[in-house]
């Protein structure tokens, strides 16, 4: 029997605010944000803050006593079929190594789902894996970059690509985007001016946190760059699925020959589908030299790819199109919920719409609460955001917020920040 769950959009028991239904859903809720209730129909499973807490994940449970709005874990559960790949993995208790044909069947399903929806045609033989993008990164900078040289990143970026490097003794070069009146824009002299041989390019396509779809002409003028200075690139492409406003995710390198030349390609279900628990990464390869190079000496990096991670993958990849397509179209209503929401209550605030991802990055400077807005809005909002300074040193007094969350959190979230910062 079905199960009907009403919340309000203050997170209250007892309303008639909105309804809510698990698992193949109708969701009708009033956005408690000025506006006339809103239908907005999905299949993707809703939990209240009690149920995430409950859960335990990293989200609601790091903060006690706040709203988990930091790291990028969506609140809705994943499809069906993954469901239904890691029920069928139990039931046979693979829990052993991994097959062969189950890296196979991963493979193909990453090529079919890139060829899908990218127009990308590569070869599953082109194609490994690693736990996480994170780990392919570290196997980049080991096996393809001089020990000397430099990483370069677009900020604000995500926060772990000054992390890394620093684990392997890299500088770490920051090229702040530019910010126009409706756009993030590259500063492309500054880039150029960043990089020189051997240098790591960490490209986040689509950016996170301020969610920028990269065009192909700005890809193709990276390109152009890179081969000027001699340098590489890692492009993490994880978010790739979730973009909206009809854009095209582009995969960077295939803009050119040059382009797929000079980079090592990494992405996941982890974001589209909610799983990066299940640590299964896959690494493109468009240079057969790297590809070869990274099979001979990281073959325990692509090794650790877990059995419930490639089951899930390959269905994912194969069966999720109809659920991940309901995910991105709730996605796509909370990031113009967030623009309402900011325009009403936080009038002063700098929100760009992303174009891709389910992050917002929210500039605080006009309120003055300090420039670890993160550490105030725990405190005085009990709302868990990311320190903007965590994603560079533009990030002074911003803060990055995962909207993928219901709406009524997602509203409760902003009223909070809003009421803190207020004049006290």
């Amino acid at each position: 029997m079905t199960k009907v769950v009403v919340f309000s959009a203050h997170l209250g028991t007892d309303s008639t605010a909105g309804v809510r239904v698990f698992g193949t859903c109708a969701v009708s809720a009033r956005l408690d944000a000025g506006n006339d209730a809103e239908e907005r129909t999905d299949q993707v499973k809703e939990y209240t803050p009690a149920e995430l807490v409950d859960r335990g994940s990293v989200k609601w449970t790091t903060f006690p006593g706040t709203l988990g709005a930091f790291i990028a874990e969506a609140d809705f559960g994943t499809a069906p079929c993954v469901h239904d790949a890691l029920e069928e993995l139990t039931a046979k208790e693979l829990f052993t190594y991994a097959p062969q044909a189950m890296h196979a069947e991963a493979r193909q399903a990453t090529a079919e789902f890139h060829a899908r929806r990218y127009g990308w045609d590569i070869s599953p033989s082109d194609i490994d894996f690693a736990p996480d993008v994170l780990s392919a990164l570290l196997a980049t900078l080991d096996l393809f970059a001089p020990p000397e040289a430099p990483v370069v990143l677009l900020t604000p970026a995500y926060m772990p690509f000054f992390i890394a490097p620093a684990t392997r003794g890299r500088l770490v070069r920051e090229v702040p985007l530019i910010r126009t009146a409706d756009a993030w824009e590259i500063d492309f002299d500054a880039l150029d001016a960043a990089l020189e041989p051997g240098a790591v390019f960490l490209h986040c396509n689509p950016h996170n946190p301020v969610g920028k779809v990269y065009t192909r002409a700005e890809h193709e003028r990276i390109a152009e760059l890179i081969e000027k200075n001699d340098a590489r690139v890692f492009s993490d492409e994880i978010h790739a699925p979730l973009v909206f406003d009809g854009l095209q995710h582009v995969p960077y390198a295939t803009v050119s020959e040059a382009a797929g030349r000079h980079t090592i390609t990494a992405t996941s279900c982890s974001k589209a589908f909610n799983i990066p628990g299940l640590k299964c990464a896959q690494v493109l390869f468009t240079n057969p030299e790297d590809r070869d190079v990274y099979r001979d000496r990281a073959r325990f990096v692509s090794g650790a790819a877990a059995n419930p991670g490639l089951v899930a993958t390959t269905a994912a990849y194969r069966d999720g199109d109809e659920w991940l397509g309901r995910f991105i179209d709730y996605l796509d209503g909370n990031r113009k919920l967030m623009a309402e929401l900011v325009d009403t209550h936080l009038p002063k605030a700098s929100y760009l719409v992303p174009q891709g991802t389910y992050i917002a990055w929210l500039d605080l400077r006009a309120y003055d609460i300090g420039e670890d807005a993160a550490a105030f809005l725990r405190e005085h909002a009990k709302v868990a955001l990311t320190n903007g300074q965590e994603c560079g040193r533009v990030g002074a007094g911003c803060v990055r917020v995962n909207m993928a969350t219901t709406a009524a959190i997602l509203t409760e979230i902003v009223e909070r920040v809003a009421k803190a910062c207020q004049p006290r």
